[in-house]
């Protein structure tokens, strides 16, 4: 594997992690909000991963393969349900809806979230330093 496919490699990790990081940001962010139905509550979302294959089968004998995000889903989990009669944005039936959003998930995702994306960035680090030094290997003393 050539040393610069590393840094599409990691570079595409890191892409993947930030999406995943903004993603999670979002889901703590709502994660209190209220609506008056189940069609406007928001739902929380997750991004999905997958290894990027177009790239190996155009290059074949590159062991090298990246990461790419297929989307973002939302959760099919069920809302959050509550009985507050006096709640201003109560139902008919005096029950308020909440997303589906579990803070402590979300803050250990996030948590994987950045050790990723660090890592990508170290291994980057690396791999640079790898080729300064190769660079310098051909240079009289």
């Amino acid at each position: 594997m050539s040393s610069y496919k590393i840094f599409d490699i990691t570079g595409s990790g890191m892409t993947a992690q930030a999406v995943r990081m903004n993603t999670t940001a979002s889901n703590i962010a709502n994660a209190n909000s209220v609506s008056s139905s189940v069609e406007q509550t928001y739902r929380g979302r997750h991004a999905v991963f997958a290894a990027d294959l177009s790239k190996a089968k155009r290059q074949q004998g590159d062991d090298g393969v990246g990461v790419k995000v297929l989307g973002i889903v939302e959760s099919d989990a069920p809302l959050n349900v509550e009985y507050s009669p006096n709640h201003p944005l109560a139902d008919e039936n005096g029950y308020i809806y909440k997303p589906n959003v579990n803070i402590m998930e979300e803050m250990a995702n996030m948590i994987s979230a950045s050790r990723s994306y660090e890592t990508n960035v170290q291994t980057a680090e690396a791999a640079k330093q790898m080729v300064m030094r190769t660079l310098r290997l051909g240079q009289a003393n």
